[in-house]
Protein backbone atom coordinates (compact mmCIF):
# COMPACT_ATOMS: atom_id res chain seq x y z
CA UNK A 1 0.00 0.00 0.00
CA UNK A 2 0.98 3.74 -0.83
CA UNK A 3 0.75 6.66 1.53
CA UNK A 4 0.15 9.98 0.13
CA UNK A 5 3.83 10.64 0.08
CA UNK A 6 4.78 8.22 -1.90
CA UNK A 7 2.95 9.28 -5.13
CA UNK A 8 2.98 12.98 -6.04
CA UNK A 9 0.36 14.42 -8.74
CA UNK A 10 1.91 17.76 -8.42
CA UNK A 11 4.65 18.25 -11.25
CA UNK A 12 2.83 17.20 -14.62
CA UNK A 13 5.06 16.93 -17.73
CA UNK A 14 3.38 16.68 -20.95
CA UNK A 15 3.73 16.19 -24.95
CA UNK A 16 2.03 14.91 -27.64
CA UNK A 17 2.83 12.30 -30.42
CA UNK A 18 1.22 10.52 -33.61
CA UNK A 19 -0.38 7.25 -33.24
CA UNK A 20 0.26 5.86 -36.24
CA UNK A 21 -2.62 3.87 -38.16
CA UNK A 22 -1.94 0.25 -39.51
CA UNK A 23 -2.41 1.21 -43.11
CA UNK A 24 0.09 1.20 -46.35
CA UNK A 25 1.52 4.42 -47.35
CA UNK A 26 -1.37 6.20 -49.37
CA UNK A 27 -0.19 6.39 -52.84
CA UNK A 28 -3.20 7.83 -54.71
CA UNK A 29 -3.12 5.20 -57.69
CA UNK A 30 -2.87 2.22 -54.73
CA UNK A 31 -6.45 3.19 -53.58
CA UNK A 32 -8.14 1.37 -56.85
CA UNK A 33 -5.77 -1.50 -56.39
CA UNK A 34 -7.34 -1.90 -52.20
CA UNK A 35 -11.10 -1.07 -54.25
CA UNK A 36 -10.47 -3.53 -56.74
CA UNK A 37 -9.08 -6.19 -54.66
CA UNK A 38 -12.50 -5.62 -51.70
CA UNK A 39 -15.22 -5.42 -54.13
CA UNK A 40 -14.06 -8.43 -56.58
CA UNK A 41 -13.36 -11.18 -52.85
CA UNK A 42 -16.91 -9.44 -52.12
CA UNK A 43 -18.47 -10.44 -55.67
CA UNK A 44 -16.38 -14.15 -55.23
CA UNK A 45 -18.63 -14.62 -51.93
CA UNK A 46 -21.43 -13.85 -53.95
CA UNK A 47 -20.77 -16.31 -56.29
CA UNK A 48 -19.63 -18.90 -54.25
CA UNK A 49 -23.44 -18.64 -52.68
CA UNK A 50 -24.90 -19.71 -56.32
CA UNK A 51 -25.42 -15.72 -57.17
CA UNK A 52 -23.77 -15.17 -61.01
CA UNK A 53 -24.30 -12.33 -63.14
CA UNK A 54 -22.20 -12.85 -66.35
CA UNK A 55 -18.56 -11.24 -65.70
CA UNK A 56 -15.11 -12.94 -66.48
CA UNK A 57 -13.43 -15.05 -63.34
CA UNK A 58 -13.02 -12.00 -60.26
CA UNK A 59 -9.08 -13.14 -60.07
CA UNK A 60 -8.38 -11.33 -63.73
CA UNK A 61 -9.46 -8.28 -62.66
CA UNK A 62 -6.78 -8.64 -59.38
CA UNK A 63 -4.28 -9.51 -61.67
CA UNK A 64 -4.73 -7.06 -64.27
CA UNK A 65 -4.86 -4.15 -61.51
CA UNK A 66 -1.49 -5.95 -59.71
CA UNK A 67 0.38 -6.10 -63.29
CA UNK A 68 -0.70 -2.22 -63.58
CA UNK A 69 0.55 -1.60 -60.55
CA UNK A 70 4.32 -3.22 -61.18
CA UNK A 71 3.66 -1.58 -64.13
CA UNK A 72 3.16 2.08 -62.42
CA UNK A 73 6.26 1.73 -60.49
CA UNK A 74 8.76 0.31 -62.60
CA UNK A 75 8.03 3.26 -65.00
CA UNK A 76 9.49 5.78 -62.58
CA UNK A 77 12.51 6.10 -63.87
CA UNK A 78 12.39 5.32 -67.46
CA UNK A 79 12.68 8.37 -69.67
CA UNK A 80 9.08 9.74 -70.49
CA UNK A 81 7.73 8.65 -67.41
CA UNK A 82 5.49 10.95 -66.30
CA UNK A 83 3.65 10.00 -70.36
CA UNK A 84 3.90 6.76 -69.23
CA UNK A 85 2.30 6.96 -66.34
CA UNK A 86 -0.75 8.79 -67.44
CA UNK A 87 -1.23 6.40 -69.54
CA UNK A 88 -0.85 3.77 -66.97
CA UNK A 89 -3.46 5.40 -64.91
CA UNK A 90 -5.94 5.52 -67.49
CA UNK A 91 -5.66 1.62 -68.55
CA UNK A 92 -6.25 1.75 -64.47
CA UNK A 93 -9.72 4.00 -64.32
CA UNK A 94 -11.06 2.02 -67.28
CA UNK A 95 -10.81 -1.37 -65.25
CA UNK A 96 -12.05 0.28 -62.02
CA UNK A 97 -14.92 1.26 -64.26
CA UNK A 98 -15.58 -2.10 -65.11
CA UNK A 99 -15.16 -3.53 -61.95
CA UNK A 100 -17.33 -0.88 -60.02
CA UNK A 101 -19.90 -1.82 -63.09
CA UNK A 102 -19.72 -5.95 -61.98
CA UNK A 103 -19.67 -4.88 -58.14
CA UNK A 104 -23.12 -2.55 -58.49
CA UNK A 105 -24.42 -5.67 -60.63
CA UNK A 106 -23.64 -8.41 -57.87
CA UNK A 107 -24.70 -5.92 -54.65
CA UNK A 108 -28.52 -5.55 -56.70
CA UNK A 109 -28.06 -9.42 -57.04
CA UNK A 110 -27.66 -10.29 -53.44
CA UNK A 111 -30.22 -7.26 -52.50
CA UNK A 112 -32.79 -8.94 -54.26
CA UNK A 113 -32.03 -12.61 -53.95
CA UNK A 114 -29.93 -13.15 -50.44
CA UNK A 115 -32.36 -15.80 -49.24
CA UNK A 116 -31.53 -18.03 -51.93
CA UNK A 117 -28.21 -17.87 -50.25
CA UNK A 118 -26.97 -20.03 -47.29
CA UNK A 119 -26.18 -16.36 -45.82
CA UNK A 120 -28.06 -14.82 -42.87
CA UNK A 121 -29.49 -11.36 -43.13
CA UNK A 122 -26.65 -10.05 -41.29
CA UNK A 123 -24.26 -11.87 -43.05
CA UNK A 124 -25.64 -10.72 -46.45
CA UNK A 125 -25.85 -7.43 -45.13
CA UNK A 126 -22.56 -7.29 -44.09
CA UNK A 127 -20.80 -7.79 -47.59
CA UNK A 128 -23.46 -5.52 -49.05
CA UNK A 129 -21.80 -2.74 -46.48
CA UNK A 130 -18.32 -3.62 -47.38
CA UNK A 131 -19.19 -3.26 -51.38
CA UNK A 132 -20.94 0.25 -50.56
CA UNK A 133 -18.57 1.86 -48.67
CA UNK A 134 -15.61 1.44 -51.26
CA UNK A 135 -18.45 2.40 -54.22
CA UNK A 136 -19.28 5.62 -52.25
CA UNK A 137 -15.43 6.20 -52.17
CA UNK A 138 -14.36 5.51 -55.61
CA UNK A 139 -15.39 8.52 -57.44
CA UNK A 140 -13.41 10.56 -54.91
CA UNK A 141 -10.73 7.94 -55.18
CA UNK A 142 -10.43 8.34 -58.69
CA UNK A 143 -10.54 12.40 -58.90
CA UNK A 144 -7.91 12.50 -56.16
CA UNK A 145 -5.61 10.33 -58.13
CA UNK A 146 -6.71 11.92 -61.61
CA UNK A 147 -5.83 15.30 -60.10
CA UNK A 148 -2.72 14.29 -58.74
CA UNK A 149 -1.14 12.27 -61.73
CA UNK A 150 -3.05 13.67 -65.10
CA UNK A 151 -3.96 17.01 -64.02
CA UNK A 152 -0.53 17.73 -61.74
CA UNK A 153 -2.41 19.45 -59.35
CA UNK A 154 -1.90 19.21 -55.43
CA UNK A 155 -5.10 17.86 -53.59
CA UNK A 156 -5.65 19.68 -50.09
CA UNK A 157 -4.88 17.10 -46.75
CA UNK A 158 -8.32 18.03 -46.12
CA UNK A 159 -9.59 16.51 -49.47
CA UNK A 160 -7.50 12.95 -49.21
CA UNK A 161 -8.71 9.85 -48.79
CA UNK A 162 -5.73 8.23 -47.17
CA UNK A 163 -7.59 4.80 -46.48
CA UNK A 164 -10.70 3.22 -48.15
CA UNK A 165 -11.44 1.55 -44.61
CA UNK A 166 -10.27 3.67 -42.15
CA UNK A 167 -12.03 7.37 -42.24
CA UNK A 168 -10.67 9.27 -39.33
CA UNK A 169 -6.68 8.86 -40.24
CA UNK A 170 -4.99 11.89 -40.86
CA UNK A 171 -1.85 13.37 -42.10
CA UNK A 172 0.34 15.13 -39.04
CA UNK A 173 2.98 17.49 -40.26
CA UNK A 174 5.80 16.36 -37.54
CA UNK A 175 8.69 17.39 -38.60
CA UNK A 176 11.02 14.99 -37.50
CA UNK A 177 14.39 13.09 -39.49
CA UNK A 178 12.96 10.06 -39.46
CA UNK A 179 9.15 11.27 -39.95
CA UNK A 180 8.90 14.36 -41.83
CA UNK A 181 4.74 13.42 -42.37
CA UNK A 182 2.90 10.23 -40.32
CA UNK A 183 -0.68 9.19 -40.70
CA UNK A 184 -2.92 8.49 -38.01
CA UNK A 185 -4.45 10.16 -35.03
CA UNK A 186 -3.22 12.40 -32.40
CA UNK A 187 -2.13 11.81 -28.85
CA UNK A 188 -1.53 13.52 -25.89
CA UNK A 189 0.08 12.17 -23.06
CA UNK A 190 0.65 13.56 -19.32
CA UNK A 191 2.67 11.90 -16.46
CA UNK A 192 3.77 12.93 -13.33
CA UNK A 193 7.23 12.64 -11.81
CA UNK A 194 6.99 8.77 -11.08
CA UNK A 195 6.78 8.18 -14.68
CA UNK A 196 2.41 7.25 -14.76
CA UNK A 197 0.43 8.14 -16.67
CA UNK A 198 -2.14 10.75 -15.75
CA UNK A 199 -3.70 12.35 -18.47
CA UNK A 200 -4.73 11.98 -22.22
CA UNK A 201 -6.27 12.65 -25.27
CA UNK A 202 -6.65 10.43 -28.44
CA UNK A 203 -7.78 12.67 -31.13
CA UNK A 204 -10.06 11.72 -33.36
CA UNK A 205 -10.11 15.16 -35.43
CA UNK A 206 -7.41 17.23 -37.27
CA UNK A 207 -5.13 17.81 -34.18
CA UNK A 208 -5.13 21.43 -33.42
CA UNK A 209 -1.79 22.89 -31.94
CA UNK A 210 -0.53 21.48 -28.74
CA UNK A 211 -0.91 25.00 -26.82
CA UNK A 212 -4.78 24.02 -27.24
CA UNK A 213 -4.80 20.73 -25.65
CA UNK A 214 -3.24 22.58 -22.19
CA UNK A 215 -6.53 24.19 -20.79
CA UNK A 216 -8.63 21.03 -21.06
CA UNK A 217 -5.62 19.01 -19.24
CA UNK A 218 -5.51 21.31 -16.58
CA UNK A 219 -9.04 20.83 -15.74
CA UNK A 220 -9.19 17.29 -15.87
CA UNK A 221 -6.41 16.98 -13.92
CA UNK A 222 -7.42 19.40 -11.33
CA UNK A 223 -10.90 17.89 -10.93
CA UNK A 224 -9.11 13.88 -10.68
CA UNK A 225 -5.98 14.91 -8.66
CA UNK A 226 -6.07 18.42 -7.09
CA UNK A 227 -4.32 21.55 -8.89
CA UNK A 228 -1.22 20.61 -9.81
CA UNK A 229 2.00 22.60 -9.02
CA UNK A 230 3.93 22.93 -12.28
CA UNK A 231 2.99 21.84 -15.29
CA UNK A 232 5.72 21.59 -18.07
CA UNK A 233 6.08 20.61 -21.83
CA UNK A 234 7.66 21.79 -24.65
CA UNK A 235 7.61 25.11 -27.08
CA UNK A 236 4.04 23.64 -28.49
CA UNK A 237 2.32 24.27 -25.80
CA UNK A 238 3.65 28.10 -25.21
CA UNK A 239 0.59 30.85 -25.49
CA UNK A 240 0.28 34.01 -23.90
CA UNK A 241 -3.45 32.57 -22.83
CA UNK A 242 -1.79 29.54 -21.33
CA UNK A 243 0.68 32.17 -19.31
CA UNK A 244 -1.99 33.73 -18.31
CA UNK A 245 -4.10 31.09 -16.89
CA UNK A 246 -1.44 29.03 -15.31
CA UNK A 247 -0.35 32.52 -13.54
CA UNK A 248 -4.27 32.47 -12.45
CA UNK A 249 -4.22 29.60 -11.26
CA UNK A 250 -0.43 30.25 -9.00
CA UNK A 251 0.50 26.74 -11.39
CA UNK A 252 4.41 26.98 -12.10
CA UNK A 253 4.74 27.60 -15.49
CA UNK A 254 7.21 25.26 -16.88
CA UNK A 255 6.45 25.11 -20.41
CA UNK A 256 9.56 25.97 -23.08
CA UNK A 257 9.03 29.53 -24.39
CA UNK A 258 8.44 29.85 -28.29
CA UNK A 259 10.91 33.50 -27.61
CA UNK A 260 14.28 32.97 -27.65
CA UNK A 261 14.62 36.15 -25.28
CA UNK A 262 12.18 34.90 -22.94
CA UNK A 263 13.45 31.53 -23.14
CA UNK A 264 17.25 33.44 -21.93
CA UNK A 265 15.54 34.98 -19.12
CA UNK A 266 13.63 31.46 -17.91
CA UNK A 267 16.73 29.49 -18.24
CA UNK A 268 18.23 32.04 -15.24
CA UNK A 269 15.82 30.34 -12.91
CA UNK A 270 16.79 27.06 -11.38
CA UNK A 271 13.30 25.79 -11.38
CA UNK A 272 12.71 25.86 -14.42
CA UNK A 273 15.90 24.13 -16.01
CA UNK A 274 15.45 21.91 -13.41
CA UNK A 275 11.67 21.18 -15.06
CA UNK A 276 12.97 21.28 -18.18
CA UNK A 277 15.70 18.54 -18.22
CA UNK A 278 13.01 16.37 -16.08
CA UNK A 279 10.60 16.56 -19.19
CA UNK A 280 13.50 15.52 -21.61
CA UNK A 281 12.13 11.99 -20.09
CA UNK A 282 8.48 12.29 -21.34
CA UNK A 283 9.46 11.76 -24.67
CA UNK A 284 11.03 8.13 -23.65
CA UNK A 285 8.16 7.95 -21.61
CA UNK A 286 5.77 8.16 -25.27
CA UNK A 287 8.31 5.99 -26.55
CA UNK A 288 8.53 3.36 -24.23
CA UNK A 289 4.11 3.49 -24.16
CA UNK A 290 4.20 3.50 -28.08
CA UNK A 291 6.64 0.52 -28.70
CA UNK A 292 6.38 -1.75 -25.71
CA UNK A 293 2.44 -1.58 -24.70
CA UNK A 294 0.95 -0.40 -27.81
CA UNK A 295 2.70 -1.67 -30.74
CA UNK A 296 3.97 0.63 -33.85
CA UNK A 297 1.46 0.55 -36.07
CA UNK A 298 -1.42 0.16 -33.76
CA UNK A 299 -3.56 -3.12 -35.25
CA UNK A 300 -6.62 -2.14 -33.98
CA UNK A 301 -9.28 -1.14 -36.37
CA UNK A 302 -11.54 1.53 -36.56
CA UNK A 303 -11.53 4.50 -34.45
CA UNK A 304 -13.12 3.48 -31.16
CA UNK A 305 -11.45 0.32 -30.89
CA UNK A 306 -7.79 1.97 -31.00
CA UNK A 307 -9.36 3.97 -28.42
CA UNK A 308 -10.28 1.17 -26.36
CA UNK A 309 -6.67 -0.34 -26.96
CA UNK A 310 -4.81 2.32 -25.67
CA UNK A 311 -6.88 2.94 -22.65
CA UNK A 312 -6.10 -0.78 -21.39
CA UNK A 313 -2.45 -0.45 -22.33
CA UNK A 314 -2.21 2.84 -20.52
CA UNK A 315 -3.99 0.71 -17.38
CA UNK A 316 -1.35 -2.14 -18.18
CA UNK A 317 1.62 0.59 -18.35
CA UNK A 318 1.11 2.17 -14.45
CA UNK A 319 0.05 -1.27 -13.46
CA UNK A 320 3.42 -2.17 -14.36
CA UNK A 321 5.09 1.42 -13.15
CA UNK A 322 3.31 0.98 -9.88
CA UNK A 323 5.02 -2.62 -9.64
CA UNK A 324 8.70 -1.14 -10.46
CA UNK A 325 8.23 1.45 -7.94
CA UNK A 326 6.97 -1.35 -5.01
CA UNK A 327 10.05 -3.48 -6.11
CA UNK A 328 12.52 0.15 -5.41
CA UNK A 329 10.95 1.42 -2.49
CA UNK A 330 11.51 -2.55 -1.13
CA UNK A 331 14.72 -2.98 -2.32
CA UNK A 332 15.06 0.80 -0.12
CA UNK A 333 14.05 -0.05 2.64
CA UNK A 334 16.21 -3.69 2.88
CA UNK A 335 18.94 -1.74 2.28
CA UNK A 336 18.06 0.93 4.85
CA UNK A 337 17.53 -2.35 7.54
CA UNK A 338 20.94 -3.86 6.55
CA UNK A 339 23.11 -0.20 7.01
CA UNK A 340 21.21 0.16 10.49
Amino acid sequence: LYSDMDLKFDEIFADTTCVKNNIHFPVDWVLLRDATRTLTKAIELIRSQGLKHRMADPKKFRCDMNKLCIEMTHVRKKKGAKKMRKAIFRRMKRLMKTVESHANNYSRLLESRWAESDLSEIQAQGILDRIQNVLDQLPQAVHQAHERLIGERRVANKDKILSLYEPDVHVLVRGKADAEVEFGNGFYLAEQADGLIVDWSFIKEQPSSDNKLVADSIMRLTKTYGTPKSYSGDRGFDAQNNRDDLAAKNIVNGICPRSVVLLKERLEDPSFRQLQTRRGSTEARISIFKNAFLGTPLRSKGFENRKTRIEWCILAHNLWKLARIAVQNREATTQQKDAA
